[in-house]
């Protein structure tokens, strides 16, 4: 599915063992104009059949089901019929969330709890979002991407950078940078692109993709299994070091400051609320170039993933006018083209290429920029 003028309703599917979960959920959707539940199903095996005979737009799918979970499910569906999913899992199942956009999820909603309670209300508005989203999705890319991670396996053991939760990570002090930026559909983007990056790269990466706290961690630690560069959560006053990749916390945005001596240090910051008093998305991709640009100037390379609505811009602005290098996901192969569609129309970009050329370009760029 491309974005389009279609007006017609979207066709939802919803999947969850617990018929309280689907009543609300089906609830909540039906709530909004341009939205219609089309079925509903109690396990993989007869969403599945529903998925090939209905073709809904959208599923909504727990995870964790009787006869056919929700992992089965992704990897029969990507298969034979890609169809945009939405994963409901609650804070306690956050690696299951991970996996499950590796094997092809569009995003996830966080829920309290494991089963829903009358507090579900809390995700009505991420829910709407979400589902109104994709509209503009290009759904071939989620198979794509689910084929390229399959392959990837476990890198075994652990370095002994840090402690765990990166308080005490040292390393040599990066004279370059990578700032990246993402939203929908990101997690399985960044760890394709991430995976195509040498343990030695004589750069930091510092990552800003939009997801709820304590989400973060568990992106952090399931990345760092995968990828041959070290992996943490960034965490305030950690040195900024080649070879390693932050992931922003969530519901937080980061900054750097020059130390004495050389190097940067992070700062973990909470996010302002604008004029109208609305908290914006975090981590904000915007707030992280502009602090990088400021402090690496031309030794920042911008870039900007998949993900809808604009974060990152003005971002590459700042980051362009200082003299960094910028680029993007190609909008017409990504999951979701708005974020480098909108850099791209602000006429910001180096270069615009397919995620899996975006690896040897950070490389060649990160290699042009180091001091000599």
């Amino acid at each position: 599915m491309t974005e389009s003028s279609d007006t017609r309703p979207l066709r939802v599917l919803v999947v969850d063992d617990s018929a309280y979960n689907r009543q609300t959920i089906t609830s909540m959707l039906e709530s909004r104009d341009g939205v219609e539940v089309i079925a509903r199903a109690t396990n993989g095996k007869e969403a599945l059949k529903l998925a090939f005979d209905l073709e809904p737009d959208v599923i909504t799918l727990d995870l964790e089901m009787p006869e056919m979970d929700g992992f089965s499910f992704l990897r029969l569906l990507m298969s034979r019929r890609p169809i945009p999913v939405l994963v409901i899992s609650g804070y306690a199942q956050r690696d299951n969330v991970f996996r499950a956009l590796e094997l092809g999820a569009l995003d996830f909603i966080a829920k309290p709890r494991r089963h829903i309670s009358p507090d579900i209300r809390n995700i009505e508005d991420d829910l709407g979002a979400k589902i109104a989203m994709v509209r503009r999705l290009q759904a071939v890319r989620l198979k794509q991407r689910a084929q390229a991670l399959a392959a990837q396996g476990a890198r075994p053991g652990m370095s002994d950078l840090d402690d765990g939760d990166g308080q005490t990570l040292e390393g040599k002090p990066a004279r370059v940078v990578v700032g990246i930026g993402s939203s929908t559909g990101g997690p399985p983007a960044i760890q394709q692109l991430l995976a195509g990056l040498p343990a030695e790269l004589p750069a930091a990466v510092l990552i800003s993709q939009h997801m709820p706290a304590r989400f973060t961690k568990a992106f952090a630690a399931r990345l760092d299994r995968v990828v041959d560069m070290r992996v943490v959560e960034a965490s305030d006053g950690q040195p900024v070091c080649e070879g390693v990749v932050y992931i922003v916390p969530g519901s937080s945005n980061l900054e750097v400051e020059a130390r004495a001596g050389g190097g940067a240090t992070i700062r973990i910051v909470e996010p302002q609320p604008t004029r109208t008093g609305a908290v914006p998305l975090t981590p904000s991709a915007d707030h992280m170039l502009k602090s990088l640009s400021a402090v690496f100037g031309r030794r920042l390379i911008a870039v900007i993933l998949t993900g809808m609505g604009s974060d990152g811009t003005n971002g590459t602005i700042a980051a362009r006018r200082l003299g960094a290098a910028v680029l993007v996901e190609d909008p017409r192969t990504a999951v979701m083209p708005g974020m480098p569609h909108s850099a791209m129309e602000a006429g910001t970009v180096d270069r615009a290429l397919p995620l899996e050329q975006l690896n040897q370009a950070i490389i060649e760029v990160v290699n042009g920029r180091l001091p000599g």
